[in-house]
């Protein structure tokens, strides 16, 4: 599958806690066999870890251009969602189903997707990373809405 999204010379940049690890490495396998290169931020382990040490460098990654998109995941994806988010130019939706991930990159442009790991099973997480990066920002009147997000 070639996915609409990526761009080329960059790569999806990961991250997760300790809660995510097993999906995220699933994950990079997962994306790695269909020849979309990523970038593993952390954590490398099932030990107990604290998500802000890995999102923090996956958003410097994914808001300065280096990576494109993200996609990151911790135990409910709200930790770690919160603090990708604090990053003026990180867009990083919470989505449990792939027509969440859908309207995530429609209508709000998102640039990280973030993950539920204890909520969901590895199947279900392959079929929301296909649609997230299948799926084109639409444009339009969504344009004005994305572009007041950041303060100035």
């Amino acid at each position: 599958m070639s996915y609409s999204i990526l761009e080329p010379d960059k790569k999806v940049a990961m991250c997760s806690d300790h809660a995510g690890y097993e999906l995220k490495q699933a994950i990079i396998e997962y994306l790695e066999s269909k020849g979309v290169a990523t970038e593993d931020f952390g954590t490398h382990s099932s030990d107990s870890c604290d998500y802000p040490d890995f999102a923090h460098p996956c958003a410097l990654a994914v808001e300065s251009g280096r990576d494109y998109p993200g996609i990151a995941m911790c135990g409910s994806g709200n930790g770690i969602s919160m603090t990708l988010n604090k990053h003026q130019g990180i867009r990083a939706a919470l989505c449990w189903t792939p027509e969440l991930a859908e309207l995530a990159r429609q209508h709000n442009d998102a640039n990280v997707l973030v993950l539920p790991a204890r909520f969901i099973d590895r199947d279900t997480a392959l079929r929301i990373v296909d649609v997230f990066l299948n799926t084109a920002f639409e444009g339009g009147r969504h344009v004005r809405r994305v572009e007041k997000i950041s303060v100035k």
